[in-house]
């Protein structure tokens, strides 16, 4: 029997989790954002699941392979398990209609804001994505969680919080998005 559908939180990595470092590709230039350890580790307490949601098209432009971006994701993994927070999963778009590498060159239905990515983990963790949430910095991650009905939180820290017309909630870090998670989760 499958077990009943629900909740998760679904993370961008770059300017959400860590530094955003164009098209990382070391895995000791990781700077994990101040807050996001204990933003993660509050959404682990409260058993709602934290899943990283990326497009990483530096694989198609050829800057990269799948394999270190594994080894940048098993850092990052590390790092936020030395502060006690977990993430349950990461989920990767190597893709871009513009790519290099032909086996990555194309337009796909895991590129955020296409919602594929979020499909094969609501699949995976049993979610019912209405009531998931996604936290970005930018609109599209707000646009690929509405495309599935969920919420959207814009992270806008140095912008006007006004900005978003279609974000459910704006925040300055992953910390005061979280906040408002578990309030409106309990709500």
């Amino acid at each position: 029997m499958r077990p009943l559908p629900k909740t998760g939180v679904f993370l961008d990595r770059d300017d959400t989790i860590i530094k955003d470092r164009i098209y990382l590709d070391n895995p000791a230039d990781i700077e994990i954002l101040p807050g996001a350890g204990d933003a993660i580790r509050a959404l682990n307490s409260k058993g709602v699941p934290a899943i990283i949601i990326t497009n990483q098209s530096g694989i198609a432009r050829g800057l990269f392979d799948e394999e270190r971006l594994h080894e940048i994701h098993l850092e990052l993994m590390s790092m936020l398990a030395d502060m006690g927070a977990m993430i349950d999963a990461v989920y990767y778009c190597p893709h871009h209609p513009e790519g290099i590498i032909d086996e990555y060159r194309k337009t796909c239905p895991c590129r955020k804001p296409e919602p594929g990515l979020l499909y094969r983990a609501a699949e995976d963790f049993c979610l019912d994505l209405n009531s998931c949430y996604m936290v970005g910095d930018k609109p599209m991650d707000v646009e690929t969680i509405h495309r599935v009905g969920g919420k959207g939180i814009l992270l806008t820290p140095w912008q006007d919080r006004t900005e978003s017309q279609t974000a459910d909630f704006t925040a300055r870090d992953l910390v005061e998005a979280v906040q408002w998670i578990l309030e409106d989760i309990n709500s």
